[in-house]
């Protein structure tokens, strides 16, 4: 049988647990308070983080335009981003085939043409294209199509991650290695790149109504390749180009929400858009679309389970915080935007579980107080034990996260339920793993959480599955009731910490998602190979990190240890 507790290398080190429910509740009862130190002091990549963090400045990198400052942009770019592909390739959408070589195929993208955009050299595609591959893969036959979502990844990122990994500098350019997603070569693989620009910023909405008030918003889409280079690892000619800033050119840099639902309905629309057209109009997204064909369909998700993201995977709605109704959605429940109902997902898994408000105005008049994202009727409506479609687990006191999805999956397939999973800590995601494998981050660097450090419980930990134990669950879960599936996976939490400016936390949320990368090829190998199965590896957007000195970023060598500064001590 498939191992199914993958378990973090932190997770294996801190807590070297069994997984026996007698022992596990006497020690979360015995377990006190992790309390981290202000820095780890035998982790240099803590003392990097912390040291930048605190001083505002590093040698060897900085977040945003200003090399000078450590943390000078704390939001998305309109960088180009990669993707890789297993069990297929690009080639119908790169080099000669770019959308980015035709003005009509261009005009038709964005619904004009955009200045500067049109490119007869580009090798990139466009991420609308990533809907594509997943709807041609189909029409070839493949029966199981996984879309892992890295949210926040970009190239540089990636670069920094796999130096972290191996301690070496392993590439410069290209698709790379040193991760096992750029290393698998167990079936035919592919690398390229997209942009990922929306189709405008700054467009209104109505939630209560869920219409647009301002088709076409305020900043039009858009990719100028001489300004912000034509492959994901070159430098930008104008470093305030990528955040609409230029004085040359402005074109809008996406969100999740309008990303994802270039990702899954193949078009562009504005940002905060959830599967609605420029004008608020419901689009089809893939998963809605084959399950109409016989396949079961997914979503997991490593933060809240109706973001942007994991929402795009099947929800309609005019904006990205109407959570309560996203959610209803995912799970057929009557929304705003579908008072019939959905369908509904047969697997939902991912954060949010105690994230608790009386009020949110971004929700519109149906919100009702209490949990954020969905509420306590809604919970109980869906679960089998008062009639409801799932077997619903969520996070409890006392109770191994990894042990109660087990179990969950266990009576999904002898009942021929779905799922529902709900977990998290506090602050709506999974705890964040670090790179050395701990879940005991530093400071952040910028934005409103400048200079502090989320800390977590040994309950956080033990009472949590990891984004790997979600996957599998969801893989065999789907399995179990269908032999055709689509599945998203998103590493949401990647993004949280690029929006934090903590590359420890950034990177370690990279090898978290790299761990459920591998459960699933590992699940592949063992239940029919890849002759039936896409996994598509890519993600929504980039941030704004520049390693400027790869060499000064592999594990902060003693013989520079004075260059991090006296913050770390």
């Amino acid at each position: 049988m498939m191992r199914f507790f993958m378990r973090a290398r932190g997770r294996q080190r801190h807590n070297s647990r069994r997984l026996d429910s007698v022992l596990g509740l006497l020690g979360l009862i015995l377990a006190m308070a992790i309390s981290p130190p202000a820095v780890r002091g035998t982790d240099p990549w803590a003392r990097l983080q912390q040291a930048a963090a605190l001083d505002g400045e590093a040698v060897w990198g900085h977040w945003g335009p200003d090399a000078k400052k450590y943390s000078s942009w704390t939001t998305h770019t309109n960088r180009l981003i990669p993707i890789y592909v297993f069990g297929g390739n690009l080639r119908k959408y790169t080099g000669s085939a770019s959308v980015y070589r035709s003005e009509q195929r261009l005009t038709e993208l964005y619904g004009q043409l955009p200045a500067g955009t049109l490119n007869p050299q580009a090798d990139y595609c466009d991420q609308t294209d990533v809907y594509r591959l997943q709807i041609d893969a189909i029409a070839a036959g493949k029966k199981r199509i996984i879309l892992l979502v890295f949210d926040g990844l970009d190239w540089p990122t990636t670069q920094a991650a796999a130096i972290a990994k191996t301690g070496k500098v392993p590439y410069h350019e290209g698709r790379g290695h040193g991760l096992f997603f750029q290393d698998y070569q167990g079936t035919e693989t592919d690398f390229g790149f997209c942009v990922t620009s929306p189709h405008n910023d700054g467009t209104n909405v109505d939630v209560n109504n869920q219409r647009v008030t301002n088709a076409g918003g305020d900043t039009p889409g858009g990719y100028d390749a001489s300004l912000g280079g034509a492959t994901p690892w070159e430098a930008p000619a104008d470093p305030l180009y990528p955040i609409a800033k230029s004085k040359q050119r402005r074109h809008a840099y996406t969100d999740s929400a309008s990303s994802a639902t270039s990702l899954t309905c193949g078009i562009k629309t504005y940002n905060n858009a959830i599967n609605v057209d420029p004008l608020g109009r419901e689009v089809i997204p893939i998963a809605r679309q084959l399950q109409e064909k016989g396949f079961a369909v997914g979503a997991v998700s490593s933060v809240p389970i109706s973001h942007a993201t994991p929402a795009c995977a099947y929800a309609n709605n005019v904006h990205r915080s109407d959570y309560q109704d996203l959610s209803r959605d995912m799970l057929g429940l009557p929304s705003i935007f579908h008072p019939g109902g959905l369908p509904g997902m047969d697997v939902v898994l991912g954060c949010g579980w105690g994230e608790e408000k009386d009020k949110d105005g971004a929700q519109g008049d149906n919100f009702f107080p209490g949990n954020r994202y969905l509420t306590a009727a809604d919970l109980q409506h869906i679960d089998a034990r008062h009639g409801g479609k799932y077997i619903v687990v969520q996070r409890s006191a006392g109770q191994l996260g990894t042990a109660l999805l087990r179990e969950g999956v266990e009576q999904a397939k002898a009942t021929g339920h779905r799922l529902f999973g709900f977990f998290g800590v506090p602050s709506g995601h999974l705890p964040f793993q670090t790179i050395d494998g701990g879940f005991d981050p530093v400071a952040d660097g910028g934005g409103s959480t400048r200079g502090k450090a989320e800390t977590y419980t040994a309950a956080d930990i033990d009472e949590n599955p990891s984004l790997a134990d979600m996957t599998l669950a969801a893989v065999e879960t789907l399995q179990a009731r269908k032999d055709r599936w689509w599945l998203m996976v998103e590493a949401g939490d990647v993004d949280w910490a690029n929006h934090a400016n903590n590359i420890d936390n950034s990177i370690g949320a990279i090898l978290s998602g790299e761990e459920a990368f591998r459960a699933l090829v590992e699940w592949i190998e063992q239940n029919g190979g890849w002759e039936d199965t896409m996994v598509i590896v890519t993600a929504d957007h980039g941030h704004y990190f520049t390693l400027e000195d790869p060499s000064r970023f592999r594990g902060a060598p003693e013989q520079w240890g004075d260059q991090v500064g006296q913050s770390s001590n």
